[in-house]
């Protein structure tokens, strides 16, 4: 029997408010809008494929005094539940993960900002948010469709580059989720980090997320973050590369989770019609907001 016969059913998905979500999340969506979260909770947020797990590390090893053994402690997975996900791997929805842990927790989303509990707002929680260029997260996302079994298949490029440029994929429009956290980020107090500016200078965000984190840390232990987080380590490093996942649902053998950690990929995918389209749309679509956002480095 071939793996695509074993492998986990395809989801439905849902739109609930304007955004593609799977059918199990869009069922618990009332209770995800009632978690009450702790003011000491952190909410890392992102649209997929965007440094999501890169931040978690980060965090969880500033949280640690860098201490690599203890960030060895149990998967990403245990050690930040994923909030709106309904896990494959075991019966628990990240919700149920988080009434068992005490806080202060580290809590994953991919919500966009509308769909996020105000609980931690308005609990004053502290949250970061990580964005990628649209390019770029297109096309880490349309592999990470050929791998993961667990969300709808990608189909052809050409069409998967069209169902990003309209919002008709899971967790729905990355414009609106990157401009909606980015428009609240002052009032919410927000850090709002760049996947770009990690790639350009990873020491220098690791001790903005210190700062905001309200931490103190030596040189020698902040020097330890960025070593330990960087792509090739984390590629390796079993509690974060995903490779705990079953490969029905996580297929490695056709793309890695961790597939090449760079910036301006894109350039190698999209053929010049293409571009110069998806840049006509992206002008339109991002023409209300000023977001530094770099396609390239």
């Amino acid at each position: 029997m071939s793996d695509k016969q074993t492998a986990v059913p395809q989801p439905v998905l849902v739109k609930v408010k304007g955004t593609l979500l799977r059918e199990h999340t869009a069922q618990q969506i009332d209770a995800i809008a009632a978690f009450r979260p702790h003011p000491s909770d952190l909410l890392i947020a992102s649209y997929p494929k965007s440094g999501t797990t890169w931040t978690q590390e980060i965090v969880d090893l500033l949280l640690h005094n860098g201490d690599v053994e203890t960030c060895r402690r149990a998967t990403i997975t245990r050690r930040n539940p994923f909030f709106e996900l309904s896990n494959h791997m075991s019966n628990q929805t990240g919700l149920e993960l988080l009434k068992e842990m005490e806080p202060p927790r580290v809590i994953k989303t991919h919500l966009p900002f509308h769909l996020a509990p105000a609980g931690f707002w308005e609990n004053k929680c502290k949250a970061i948010y990580v964005a990628r260029n649209a390019k770029d997260t297109l096309v880490s996302y349309y592999y990470f469709h050929h791998m993961n079994k667990a969300i709808p298949e990608p189909g052809p490029w050409e069409d998967f580059v069209h169902k990003f440029m309209h919002g008709e994929l899971l967790w729905g429009s990355w414009y609106d989720h990157v401009k909606g956290f980015w428009e609240e980020r002052e009032k919410k107090n927000i850090l709002f980090l760049f996947y770009e500016d990690m790639h350009e200078n990873p020491r220098r965000e690791v001790e903005r997320i210190m700062n905001y984190l309200d931490l103190s840390l030596s040189d020698e232990v902040l020097n330890r973050v960025v070593k330990q987080t960087s792509f090739k380590n984390m590629k390796e490093n079993p509690m974060v590369n995903y490779t705990f996942v079953p490969k029905e649902i996580f297929d490695q053998s056709t793309y890695k989770f961790m597939r090449k950690g760079v910036v301006g990929d894109w350039e190698n995918h999209f053929t010049p019609e293409q571009s110069a389209e998806f840049d006509d749309d992206y002008e339109k679509k991002m023409k209300d907001v000023n977001m530094p956002f770099r396609m390239k480095l």
